[in-house]
């Protein structure tokens, strides 16, 4: 049996101002529970079915509450179109991001990235390919966004997240000598750079892309060419696609 309270504090995890005043974010979806269980995340509640409980083994403590329901009131509680059979709340980690520091491979900092599919893709996309640090600016979506989270794939508790501004990282960057790379329309052919395997990456915003403020400080402007023959030709690639094709040649180019 699950109470009104509880049904309405996961309902309230959909707005930012909740999760805040919550400390908590929801997960859902059971490959990400279960990957969740097995984490270092503090779950909260768990709140799963019968066959969700048939099909998986839960970790000794996995929650500090598990309440069991059926399909059709799990359908009512999850905030997706069409749920599986579980779903779990979780207390958001305390990070600290006063220190910024940048890896020794490939980092990325997006600028103002406002679409929480875009997002989680950026982030499954970091997963994939080794980044493990992923700087956003303040104006970025909310990393606990759920369509954030979904999108994700699960990739939200493997890459790092630092919320910051441009400005100290680029002079952290400049200070060991990192080089800073942007991706514009009008930049040189990546298919024809030799790229380095210690990177910042910046990628921008949806629509207006990187920052005027920002752009003024990356002198290395990457772009991937249009091959389209066709008269009328795409304006643009969407920023998660070109993320991923610019990380490839980041990546292929360091395994030379």
């Amino acid at each position: 049996m699950i109470g009104k309270s509880t049904i309405k504090l996961i309902n309230s995890l959909g707005l930012k101002k909740y999760r805040t005043k919550e400390n908590l974010f929801l997960v859902e979806g059971d490959k990400m529970v279960g990957e969740v269980l097995q984490s270092e995340l503090e779950v909260e509640i768990l709140v799963v079915t019968d066959h969700f409980l048939q099909q998986n083994v839960l970790p000794p403590n996995s929650a500090k509450r598990i309440i069991e329901v059926d399909q059709k009131t799990l359908k009512k509680i999850s905030l997706l179109q069409h749920p599986q059979y579980s779903l779990a709340v979780c207390q958001i980690p305390e990070k600290n991001n006063s220190e910024i520091e940048i890896g020794n491979n490939l980092s990325i900092y997006l600028d103002g990235i406002q679409d929480p599919g875009n997002m989680g893709t950026i982030i499954r996309i970091c997963d994939w390919y080794g980044v493990d640090r992923l700087f956003c600016s303040p104006d970025c979506v909310d990393w606990y966004n759920p369509k954030v989270i979904q999108a994700s794939m699960g990739s939200f508790n493997r890459v790092e997240s630092v919320s910051c501004e441009f400005e100290p990282l680029f002079k952290l960057a400049e200070q060991y000598n990192v080089p800073v790379f942007g991706a514009f329309m009008k930049g040189e052919n990546i298919y024809q750079q030799e790229l380095p395997a210690r990177a910042v990456l910046v990628m921008g915003n949806e629509g207006k892309g990187i920052r005027p403020v920002i752009e003024k400080q990356i002198k290395n402007r990457l772009s991937i060419p249009n091959f389209s023959t066709n008269a009328v030709k795409a304006e643009s690639l969407n920023v998660s696609v070109a993320t991923a094709i610019i990380c490839s040649e980041f990546k292929r180019n360091y395994s030379k």
